[in-house]
């Protein structure tokens, strides 16, 4: 008796904000893929419904099988969200912003898919760090994503100077980010820890109404600070 084939896991991108049209930075693709799968894993249940609904109102909400994953969930729980492949049905995995799998705990899902032998498809969507990197003017052939930086004020001092270095021994744009409540604080520090010449990119509310990209020397930033305060934001360092 010949086994039913295996279901797929589809890595669907949304919107980097809530005042950003679905339809104007999502491709036809991601609505037609809702259309056919009832399976999701998703950060959050409920900002999770109101995106399919705001993509195609006609899904049936009690028809959707949501299972959640966040830093709450545990690890011996992620084989289960990956059952309905297991059985033949599509699942798809989405963020609360941008693309899963991306700075992001999709990441652990799609691993243990490839693990499992489930083929996994993603689609077209806005990243924030990709989109961040295109229009800041620095070096797209050899970047780095760095994820958060440390708490602890001199550990970050430390590693912002060690970003500037590198960006200028390799040639490599160094990125990273901070927790929205705290980016005031985070580009404060950062114009007192870099040197005047080097460059900072200040890329927040990527594809929203009140998007910020701008490039300027940490001389110029000091001029004009802007309030990056609860603001989605990507920092790019780069001292040519």
């Amino acid at each position: 008796m010949s086994m039913s084939p295996k279901g797929k896991l589809y890595l669907l991108p949304v919107p980097l904000g809530d005042d950003a049209d679905p339809k104007e930075v999502l491709p036809v693709t991601i609505e037609k893929s809702i259309e056919f799968i009832d399976h999701y894993i998703v950060e959050n249940e409920k900002t999770a419904r109101r995106f399919i609904k705001a993509i195609l109102p006609t899904k049936k909400q009690p028809d959707l099988k949501l299972s959640v994953l966040n830093k709450h969930t545990k690890t011996s729980e992620h084989a289960g969200f990956l059952q309905p492949c297991m059985e033949g049905k599509n699942i798809g995995l989405m963020s609360e912003a941008g693309c899963p799998g991306v700075a992001d705990p999709g990441a652990a899902i799609v691993k243990l898919a490839h693990e499992k032998g489930i083929q996994v498809i993603p689609l077209v969507g806005p990243s924030s760090i990709l989109l961040a990197m295109m229009a800041s003017g620095m070096n797209g052939q050899s970047f780095a994503f760095n994820g958060y930086l440390p708490i602890d004020k001199g550990e970050k001092r430390t590693a912002l100077k060690n970003f500037e270095k590198l960006s200028q021994d390799k040639s490599q744009s160094q990125l990273f980010i901070e927790t929205p409540f705290r980016n005031n604080k985070m580009l404060e520090e950062i114009l007192l820890a870099l040197q005047p010449t080097t460059h900072l990119c200040i890329a927040a509310d990527i594809t929203l109404p009140t998007e910020l990209i701008k490039t300027k020397t940490v001389a110029q930033w000091k001029k004009e600070v802007p309030d990056l305060h609860n603001r989605p934001c990507i920092f790019i360092v780069h001292k040519f």
